[in-house]
């Protein structure tokens, strides 16, 4: 039945409703009443017209309308039911979800159907999705090889004896963009794989804090060079479950990060707090910082926030997205905080159980 004739049919119902309350109370105001009136007569109290109007509005009129619009109301409700389980059922759609049908009525209305074409819609955006991640796989998988032999060519020619020092320094700026697109393909493959979900990460307790002093003893050998000064506190004990070696590059990338994109002499610092349930990991630089129109896209891949600034880092462009997949894996939240002179990542993971 389609929604037309089922409001119809309710709002028949909710009309001959009215019609036999109004038609009770014009019976009682039009029969009875003036039986009522023609005895108080006899007795002598008789009631004024102003009387017979105010008891015409308070026991005819106004239950009618309250009756009506109590109906409309109902009537109005229950036809937009479906729009709203559809809404709901609409919002938890996502990139990851996007096989699971939405549930049908099964009556065949408009928005049974409305929900047959958004399922069909769905089903073919989950289809567009599996084919760029098998397209994104093989051509990461394809691009390996010439890169892998491209590599080795290089190499074999640096090797030569002939060689002069102005072709070598050629040969080796060659060499480090070969590394670069290599970077790209492997994270390229990781994200893929991710999304796909044939990445697997342990899941072992781990000290945090730990891990954290490892990665702030590599970070002043990355720092160094720039002049930047790494500082590590404070730095609570804290027991996560994860995959040691995700958690790792994740924050190795997170301070390689903090500073390439630092000022001259600036600083790094690292902190870990550990609250009731969860631990929070905070990494600071004192970089020129990102504009608020650019946070909320940081952690797409190759998205560069600063093009002029981002030219002179090397970089392959998604290491924050990725930073974002091992967080989000490991059950935790990122978030980036930019102003003048100061921006901050925070990654929070829930403690173990058995911390």
């Amino acid at each position: 039945m389609t929604i037309r004739a089922r409001l119809t049919l309710w709002y028949a119902g909710v009309l001959f409703a009215s019609v036999v309350v109004c038609g009770a109370l014009l019976y009682q105001e039009l029969v009875i009443e003036p039986r009522e009136n023609a005895r108080r007569h006899e007795r002598g109290d008789n009631d004024t017209p102003l009387h017979d109007l105010v008891d015409s509005i308070l026991y005819s009129a106004i239950p009618a309308a309250v009756l009506g619009l109590g109906g409309g109301w109902l009537l109005v409700r229950r036809a937009l039911a479906p729009v709203a389980a559809l809404t709901k059922a609409a919002e938890r759609v996502n990139e990851n979800n996007l096989g699971v049908p939405l549930p049908r009525s099964g009556n065949g209305d408009e928005f049974d159907r409305l929900t047959g074409v958004f399922n069909g819609m769905t089903a073919r955006l989950a289809d567009s999705f599996r084919r760029i991640r098998e397209f994104t796989l093989h051509a990461s998988h394809e691009l390996k090889t010439p890169l892998t032999i491209m590599r080795g060519q290089i190499e074999v020619a640096l090797a030569e004896e002939s060689m002069t020092e102005k072709q070598r320094e050629h040969l080796r700026d060659e060499l480090e963009e070969i590394d670069r697109l290599a970077g790209i393909v492997d994270g390229l493959t990781l994200l893929t794989k991710a999304d796909a979900g044939l990445v697997t990460l342990k899941q072992e307790p781990l000290r945090l804090d730990e891990l954290l002093r490892d990665i702030f003893a590599d970070g002043q050998a990355l720092a160094a060079p720039f002049g930047i000064s790494i500082l590590l506190d404070p730095c609570d004990k804290a027991t996560v479950r994860g995959d040691n070696n995700r958690l790792r590059q994740l924050f190795l990338n997170l301070v390689d990060n903090a500073v390439k994109y630092n000022e001259p002499g600036g600083s790094v610092n690292l902190a870990l707090r550990s609250m009731r349930k969860c631990s929070e990991v905070k990494i600071t630089n004192t970089g020129p910082g990102l504009p608020p129109e650019a946070l909320p896209r940081v952690f797409d891949p190759f998205f560069r926030g600063d093009d002029a600034h981002s030219r002179s880092v090397d970089g392959t462009g998604l290491g924050l997205a990725i930073a974002r997949w091992i967080v989000a894996a490991h059950g935790g939240v990122i978030t980036m905080a930019s102003k003048p002179g100061e921006t901050s990542v925070t990654t929070v993971f829930p403690l173990a159980d058995d911390a």
